[in-house]
């Protein structure tokens, strides 16, 4: 536990202002605005439908009936809204479904109000000519007077130079203990993830990247077991790590806020706060399970008594990315660009470390292909810096979008052209955690070579202390005989042979000037290629037979539709429905491919006897399973409402990345339904969300490469037992087991 409160040095502490005194005008009416073009009339009610309609066409606006129609649509919606002006769009704050402004649009209403009217009677298109006439300062300047959604309509006025040319003038330096952001700078947040949290695997992954010279903004985990317990031990690994090779950096794992927090009361080292944040209150709040004000008070724990406070001028670090939103269809009719803006709005609000934008993660509901991506990652670049935050941008793919390799790297080329601060840095760009791809070391040198660019002071001077960089005395700095070397920071060939053992999917360390070696490469993509079958494999049912599945079907009737809508797999067939009466069971087991029936065909067959035996040694009811071919998470929820147990288990195929064993990867999520709970009002007391209906617990990474499914089991049979002992799943769950652990050590 931490004995002593560090001492708070307001220099380092931003003054949060409460959100009852931030100024947003009242909402009116949906205005019409109208024009023509040639001898078309168009016009589009309120806001909002102007906003959607002025930006490029995506896969989610599209399904969210917010794209513009065709060419002529889009471009008489941009030539209206260059027209407005700053004061109108102030004048005129985005509602929820309700026709309330939430928090999130009201937080981004915290703006410098004295440069705001000096500008207020600039139209959009003055506006951005001014900008692109301006230096970096002027640019700084006027960014603090806009809010959030002032800055998605620029974007969407802006072509692809433009989107690159202005970011590129901002600097936004932030300081942990290393600075990062200066103007020639780019830094890297290296990303060890391992389906298993295996610290041995972790370990070889922080030494691989480290050689090659990365984490000089951050070695950050995202755990795949987000227990307190779990949080906790990778810190303190993380820890160990950083202070045995003496590199300056600072660490973070990217679990939720509240077990975090919860860590660090045990005394783990919490240096950076992680969140991922949204753009509605209803989706922050219902599905991420924050609020405002308690990020209000988590930025003020770590102001007083985090590991760094006292030392950093910045300590929070906060995930965001187009799409979530929509997918979960709490968008409140506001386009995905605009949504992000609003994220970033919130983001600006606690004065953060490094702002991650993740566009491309969800998949083709958002996304569908390389063109989508590479603009929405240039824009929300772009919106990110001028809304004064110190953006990373870490471009992705998934193996069921019809995004690739080459789109993600031409999106990384021209966010290193913009200004990028950062990048994700993770073996070989394959997430074998989070089975998506990103950057790995290789690209983010290759970009550093190409763009003239250096690590951060400190970590420079490190880095050249032990031959992975060398420097010249004119400051040219070139790669070292130590670089893409992990053997340096392990003390024998043995250990190096062990810690290679628990990574057997790596596909080798070979290198050819700044890229991975050819052999290693065919490697990967022939991965890939395994993956992207593996989306599109179908259940087989007679080789399921023997389980006496009761078989549904959802409303999607094809796999294009199931991978592009994900709210069609997540509603019962009405033929389906019609079969359903409650039944009141303890438990509910649902079986669905999701993205990838192979995990159901590799995994079930050995997983289903021992879940089931393990509920029924402790003589829970269960129902009937039930088979359902393209279904996705949110399926739970109509399961539930029709048959009302206490709990549902789902057991969905994983979307396949990383290597080829991992396209025969499963997820459990275990879904209390609460309306008939007794703990209903802790619940809603502990999330904030007077509607919550359902908890979940997610075990990730059932495989034989991750959690063997026999084993799996076993796990998900204990923690379904937790969940119906204690009446909460989730982060809720997670913090009482916690306090009993300290109970019992207590006495």
């Amino acid at each position: 536990m931490h004995s002593k409160k560090n001492k708070v040095d307001k220099r380092f502490m931003k003054i949060i202002k409460p959100l009852e005194n931030i100024f947003v005008p009242a909402p009116g009416p949906d205005e019409v605005y109208a024009t023509s073009l040639l001898d078309r009339q168009f016009s589009f009610t309120g806001l909002k439908k102007l906003l959607g309609a002025a930006d490029i066409s995506k896969a989610g606006d599209r399904t969210a009936g917010l794209a513009a129609k065709d060419e002529m649509e889009r471009e008489a919606a941009r030539s209206i809204l260059s027209g407005l002006s700053l004061q109108h769009i102030y004048d005129t704050p985005l509602t929820d479904g309700s026709g309330r402004v939430d928090s999130v649009m009201r937080a981004g209403y915290e703006i410098d109000l004295e440069v705001f009217r000096t500008i207020a009677t600039m139209t959009l298109g003055q506006l951005k000519d001014h900008l692109l006439a301006s230096g970096g300062a002027e640019v700084e300047r006027l960014g603090k007077a806009l809010t959030p959604v002032m800055a998605s309509a620029l974007a969407k006025i802006m072509d692809v130079h433009e989107l690159v040319f202005i970011p590129r003038k901002i600097a936004k330096p932030t300081r942990a203990r290393t600075l990062i952001g200066l103007p020639g700078c780019l830094s890297f947040r290296l990303q060890p993830n391992h389906p298993k949290d295996d610290l041995d695997a972790i370990s070889l992954l922080v030494y691989t990247d480290l050689s090659l010279g990365m984490g000089d903004c951050l070695i950050g985990v995202n755990p795949s077991e987000g227990s307190v317990d779990n949080v906790s031990r990778i810190l303190h690994h993380l820890d160990k790590l950083r202070r045995e090779t003496e590199a300056p950096s600072q660490i973070c794992v990217l679990g939720h806020v509240k077990t975090q927090l919860a860590a660090l009361d045990q005394g783990a080292p919490v240096e950076i706060l992680f969140q991922s944040f949204a753009g509605t209150e209803r989706t922050l709040t219902e599905e991420f399970d924050v609020t405002v004000e308690f990020m209000d008070r988590a930025y003020a724990i770590m102001a007083e008594r985090g590991p760094l406070a006292g030392r950093a001028d910045q300590f929070m670090y906060f995930e965001t990315g187009q799409g979530s939103e929509m997918t979960y269809r709490k968008h409140d009719g506001i386009d995905m660009t605009t949504c992000e803006a609003l994220c970033y709005g919130l983001c600006r609000r606690y004065d953060p470390f490094m702002v991650n934008n993740a566009t491309g993660f969800i998949g083709p509901e958002t996304h569908l292909n390389d063109f989508e991506l590479m603009v929405s990652t240039l824009q929300d670049h772009f919106m990110g810096k001028i809304l004064g935050l110190p953006m990373g941008i870490s471009p992705s793919y998934t193996l069921h979008s019809q995004s690739h390799l080459e789109g993600q790297q031409m999106a990384v080329q021209l966010a290193t052209a913009a200004g990028a601060n950062f990048f994700m840095d993770v073996y070989l760009g394959a997430d074998r955690m989070l089975a998506h791809f990103v950057n790995s070391g290789h690209d983010d040198q290759t970009m550093r070579e190409i763009y003239n660019r250096n690590p951060a002071p400190e970590f420079l001077r490190w880095a050249v202390g032990r031959g992975i960089f060398e420097q010249t005395p004119d400051g040219r700095v070139t790669r070292g005989p130590n670089w893409g070397n992990p053997r340096l920071f392990i003390s024998s060939d043995a250990e190096f042979q062990r810690l290679r053992e628990s990574l057997p999917n790596a596909p080798g360390f070979d290198n050819a000037g700044p890229r991975p070696a050819n052999a290693v490469q065919r490697v990967l993509r022939a991965n890939q290629a395994v993956g992207r079958e593996a989306v599109h494999s179908d259940l087989r049912f007679d080789e399921l037979a023997s389980f006496n599945f009761r078989t549904l079907s959802t409303v999607a009737v094809g796999k294009a539709d199931h991978l592009k809508n994900p709210e069609l797999g997540s509603r019962l067939s009405p033929e389906s429905a019609a079969t359903l009466t409650p039944e009141h069971r303890d438990v509910q087991i649902v079986v669905t491919d999701g993205l990838s029936a192979e995990a159901v065909h590799h995994n079930v067959s050995d997983l289903l006897p021992v879940l089931q035996d393990g509920l029924a040694s402790r003589d829970f009811t269960m129902g009937q399973p039930i088979l359902v071919p393209y279904g996705r998470v949110k399926l739970v929820e109509a399961l539930g409402d029709a048959l009302k147990p206490q709990l549902l288990i789902l057991l969905v195929g994983e979307r396949p990345g990383g290597d080829a064993l991992s396209s025969r990867s499963l997820s459990a999520y275990l879904a209390i339904r609460l309306a008939d709970s007794s703990s209903l009002p802790e619940a809603i007391r502990y999330s904030g969300n007077a509607s919550i209906v359902y908890e979940y617990t997610l075990i990730t990474n059932i495989y034989a490469g991750g959690l063997p499914a026999v084993e799996a089991g076993s796990v998900v049979a204990e923690k379904a037992m937790e969940i119906l002992e204690h009446q909460a799943a989730g982060n809720r769950l997670e913090d009482i087991l916690a306090r009993l652990e300290g109970v019992n050590e207590h006495l």
